[in-house]
């Protein structure tokens, strides 16, 4: 069965279970209209049951019976605000450092002020969903038992998949139960055994339905099919091995009692599977995923076929705005809602110095005669050594770059630095007179100034910098732009081959240099300068000095470090302004090879639920906190870090490997996948002072926050409806 494509039938008795009163007063109600097809006679053909169990599994995906929107699976609430995903990523992600909004929908700014009560229209959407998911899979759960099966004489061949078919139901009920447990806490619970009808279920608490869920898990491990053997988008024993070691990780929070020997243990058997982390990083959040390596569990999405307001779609276009093309995604609409805290982007080390004030050294100059130029640029100072240019063979030909950091800036030569012998060019035709008149530059920027002063002439060039050869991206047919900084140096991060480059000005070769003799000194129109080892690099050009000279530096950078910069602030000062904050870029409906997606509005990129780097990192985790072999943990780590850097530069050794290490390596791996609030909470820093981030508590600078927010709240519109259900704690 492969839900990207599958036509799901319409089935109006799991279409029909809500209208957003009670969520289960009416679990399992059965329409009586003549014309609705019901559980009474869909099954009459054995074949429904695989239709049916597509509908199970859709319910993850889609809103209702028909896409984007019309006929929705949840009444009361906008059909896109009711997406299972969409629901999940909101309460999973915006209450951390992970996203912020600018939307101001009633209620979700809410989430990251942690200041949500329990009629939050937000966690009232998501809470009503997982239970409708519940329903749906008890309804299939109910219909595949032996003794319907037998009643509608269903053969062994068919009823041995249809038996495989309830196992993986039990498996989703299993996975919305632990949403629930992790999300709400003490809940409803119903189940298959339950009678059909207007029904009050009871409450469990966490403890009791941590083991519920361990319990039907353990059950259903041997009926799933093999791991990596079962259709794309259905899950097997890998997907219910995932589920436990997650269970486990978190069994403190759940029950106070620690399960990490059982965490480490069924993520091993995970990693034993034989997945594959794909090399690309990137590639697991693209429009063909499918074809990705390394994905345990996925909710696939189809622009054609899986419309939706919700999941991908939504992750994708809300993230776009400002300065950013939508084409670049492959779609062609910019919501302009999410992006991130500077909390989170100083997490990677290319951006640990973002937004903080960085000192600039001087640079040094060599013992060779100069000619000062002071100018409005830098104040008149005609004796500041650090704006001159330079006579390298001592015979008044002077040549320097000079950074001129304003517009029309006007500026003389000094011989001496005092003013007693200056020049200018009174007709403004390139040549010099003592006490001429200002010369005047055009746009800031680098420039190249030559003065002669035997014929008394001078020529001044305005310079943009790029790297270019065989060993660039762009080959020797196109420059790789450099960045000219305050202090006048040029940078620029590239990744470079085996081959060899050169630095060369304005896009032509009447400025280039190379490096004769490998000395780190530069030549104009000097030798090619030879790159023997593949890497990223952060390339540093000096020109602004008495010999011009470059840096390679080969970048320890992360490459999960996907974000949008250009116009935006990476602080928010306010939450509603798309620049104010960093976009992430990682989630595109563009192919691997850069082709859009089948629909320019909703996306074709599925969503990884469970992915191999995640049980390299519980196992991690686990090991720290219960013991175990922390020489394999890190392993599994630098496997993790080694994809991510194209390298072992980031690899790291047993002694670095800490419980704080894993929390920020967890936020590199899987930002934006639903994961940072269960962390957090884990670590015990979602609520409270000892971890704060940008309008944490709804502030600019974050503030402690009630412990009560690390759960949500079961809505007041339960509460009311079923007498059988407590108030969640604090609210």
């Amino acid at each position: 069965m492969n839900t990207r494509n599958i036509k799901i039938y319409v089935l109006v008795v799991f279409a029909t279970l809500f209208a957003m009163t009670s969520c289960l007063n009416d679990l399992n109600t059965i329409p009586l209209d003549d014309d609705v097809t019901t559980s009474a006679t869909v099954y009459d053909n054995p074949e429904a049951y695989r239709q049916v169990l597509a509908k199970v599994y859709a319910g993850l995906a889609t809103t209702g019976q028909e896409g984007p929107a019309g006929i929705p699976d949840v009444g009361g609430i906008d059909e896109g605000f009711s997406s299972y995903l969409r629901g999940y990523w909101n309460l999973q992600e915006l209450p951390t450092e992970e996203a912020v909004t600018g939307w101001g929908d009633d209620g979700l700014v809410d989430l990251h002020a942690q200041v949500w009560t329990s009629n939050n229209d937000f966690v009232k959407g998501f809470y009503y969903r997982v239970f409708y998911q519940i329903a749906i899979a008890n309804e299939f759960i109910r219909e595949s038992s032996d003794e319907k099966l037998n009643e509608r004489g269903v053969n062994d061949a068919q009823k041995s998949e249809i038996q495989t078919y309830r196992a993986e139901a039990r498996f989703l009920r299993a996975l919305s139960y632990w949403h629930a447990l992790d999300m709400f806490g003490n809940v409803p619970f119903i189940t298959e055994n339950d009678p059909v009808g207007s029904f009050l279920p009871e409450q469990i608490e966490a403890g009791a339905l941590f083991e519920y869920i361990e319990g039907e898990l353990l059950e259903i491990e041997s009926l799933m099919a093999e791991p990596m053997t079962n259709e794309y988008g259905r899950a097997d024993r890998a997907a219910a091995w995932m589920l436990l070691s997650k269970l486990y990780l978190n069994a403190e929070v759940y029950l106070d009692e620690a399960h990490y020997t059982e965490a480490a243990e069924y993520a091993q058997k995970v990693i034993d599977a034989g997945y594959e982390l794909d090399p690309v990083y990137g590639n697991l959040f693209l429009a063909d995923n499918h074809t990705a390596q390394g994905i345990i569990f996925a909710v696939p999405f189809d622009g054609v076929h899986t419309k939706t307001w919700g999941a991908t779609t939504f992750i994708i276009n809300g993230a776009i705005g400002g300065s950013m093309d939508p084409a670049d995604f492959g779609v062609q609409e910019n919501w302009g809602g999410h992006r991130t805290t500077s909390a989170f982007v100083q997490k990677f080390p290319q951006y640990a110095d973002a937004g903080k004030s960085v000192v600039v050294p001087m640079k040094s100059t060599a013992a060779y005669p100069v000619l000062y130029v002071p100018g409005s640029y830098q104040g008149w100072d005609a004796a500041n050594t650090s704006t001159v240019v330079y006579s390298r063979e001592s015979n008044n030909q002077y040549e320097g770059y000079i950074y001129i950091n304003e517009d029309g800036a006007q500026f003389k030569f000094d011989s001496f630095g005092d003013w007693s012998l200056n020049y200018g060019d009174s007709g403004a035709d390139g040549t010099l007179d003592q006490d001429g008149d200002n010369i005047v530059a055009g746009d800031a920027g680098l420039y190249k100034l030559n003065v002669d002063l035997d014929a008394m002439t001078y020529s001044m060039v305005r310079t943009d910098w790029g790297i270019i050869g065989d060993a660039t991206e762009g080959g020797w047919d196109s420059d790789q732009n450099m960045t000219l900084n305050a202090d006048g140096s040029l940078t620029a991060e590239v990744k470079l081959a085996a081959g060899s480059m050169k630095f060369r000005a304005n896009d032509e070769w009447t400025i280039n240099y190379g490096d004769t003799g490998a000395d780190g000194l530069l030549e104009l129109d000097g030798e090619n300068i030879a790159i023997s080892e593949p890497g990223k690099y952060t390339v540093t050009l000096i020109l602004n000095a008495a010999d011009y000279t470059y840096g390679m530096e080969k970048a320890s950078s992360d490459e999960r470090a996907m974000f949008h910069t250009d116009g935006q602030s990476i602080e928010i000062d306010l939450m509603s302004d798309f620049t104010n904050g960093y976009a992430v870029t990682k989630w595109k409906n563009l192919t691997s090879d850069g082709v859009a997606g089948s629909d320019p509005v909703h996306a074709d990129t599925d969503y990884p639920m469970f992915r191999i780097a995640d049980a390299y990192l519980t196992f991690a985790e686990a090991v720290l906190r219960g013991g175990g072999d922390k020489n394999l943990a890190v392993e599994y780590v630098n496997k993790v870090r080694t994809r991510a850097y194209t390298d072992e530069s980031g690899n790291i050794t047993a002694g670095e490997l800490t419980l704080d290490f894993i929390l920020d390596e967890r936020a590199r791996e899987l930002y934006w996948e639903s994961h940072r609030r269960t962390d957090l909470v884990r670590y015990k820093l979602l609520t409270g002072g000892d971890y704060i981030w940008p309008w944490k508590g709804g502030v600019k600078e974050g503030k402690a926050t009630d412990a009560k927010y690390r759960v949500f709240p079961i809505p007041a519109s339960d509460i009311i409806a079923n007498p059988n259900l407590e108030p969640t704690s604090g609210y």
